[in-house]
């Protein structure tokens, strides 16, 4: 119960920041707050991962090696997650494979949210001949299934992370522009883009400085997406031999390791099973947070 004494203090109490209320209503939504969280630990591993490794993620010791987790029979502190074939640390490995996975799904969403942004921009903005050719290039890529091209491509141009970062950005730039085209359609006509177009802007200036900044959230939304889809697709292609190569540690070439020995030693595949499973959930609960707080009657 307020006393008279409490609500005199409170009265002199600064009021709090925007900064404050925009935290407290984003972290208020569970979805968020847990995938934001979990990423954020996630990062922490990856960035310090030359901290945290116990040892050199490439260093062997054939004498080590498939020894078992700190938590089964024979399992020492000295391995925490154990060690694989030829004897590495999976902990070091694991972390280290953290940086892997998150470089890929980054930099492949940042190359397919160029190239869709660019095509959307121009389809939503200038219709007729330029949206049918845009729009006719977005259901191409649709029919063209996004496993099958990128495990052909892949096998012919040589597996690498160069090579799969570039194949991974030109086949997910599709959902970007399928939404940037439908806003720009529904915002080209707003009454501050014909101010613009009134005052002589240049169509650049327009596009890029009136129309872009206000499709910023959704394509925040569309980058979380498609960083998770990114990154199970590096997996897929690891997994198949065709993605980044050995002896560089990736969380899909590790569950390709192992996965010779899954009957024996199930947890070789289980621990990097299970990392890669809680990034993917970590970047879609973050993203669907973002929609939600973004949308005008979006509720935590």
């Amino acid at each position: 119960m307020s006393t008279p004494a409490t609500l005199a203090i409170n009265d002199y109490l600064p009021p709090p920041s925007g900064l404050g209320r925009r935290l407290r209503h984003c972290f208020g939504h569970r979805g968020f707050a847990l995938g934001a969280g979990l990423l954020l630990l996630i990062i922490i591993g990856a960035v310090c991962a030359p901290l945290l490794a116990p040892h050199d993620p490439y260093a062997q010791d054939v004498m080590q090696r498939m020894k078992p987790p700190v938590w089964m029979a024979k399992g020492t502190w000295q391995y925490p997650l154990g060690t694989d074939k030829l004897g590495r640390d999976y902990l070091s490995r694991l972390l280290f494979g953290a940086r892997i996975s998150l470089f890929i799904g980054l930099a492949a969403a940042v190359i397919s949210g160029l190239i869709g942004t660019v095509l959307g921009l121009l389809a939503g903005y200038f219709g007729g001949k330029v949206d049918a050719l845009i729009s006719y290039l977005i259901t191409t890529r649709l029919a063209m299934p996004v496993v099958m091209v990128a495990l052909a491509s892949a096998s012919l141009m040589g597996g690498s992370l160069n090579v799969v970062i570039v194949l991974l950005g030109c086949l997910l730039w599709d959902r970007f522009a399928v939404v940037v085209r439908a806003a720009v359609q529904q915002i080209r006509d707003a009454e501050y883009v014909a101010a613009a177009q009134a005052l002589g802007c240049t169509t650049p200036r327009i596009l890029f400085s009136e129309i872009l900044p206000n499709l910023v959230g959704a394509l925040i939304v569309v980058a979380t997406l498609e960083m998770a889809h990114a990154i199970l697709l590096e997996s897929a292609l690891s997994f198949l031999g065709v993605g980044v190569q050995p002896p560089t540690p990736s969380w899909g070439l590790m569950i390709a390791e192992g996965k010779p020995y899954m009957f024996f030693s199930p947890w070789v595949i289980a621990i990097p099973g299970v990392a890669l499973m809680l990034l993917v959930l970590a970047i879609n609960l973050l993203g669907d947070g973002i929609r939600d707080l973004i949308l005008p009657d979006g509720r935590n």
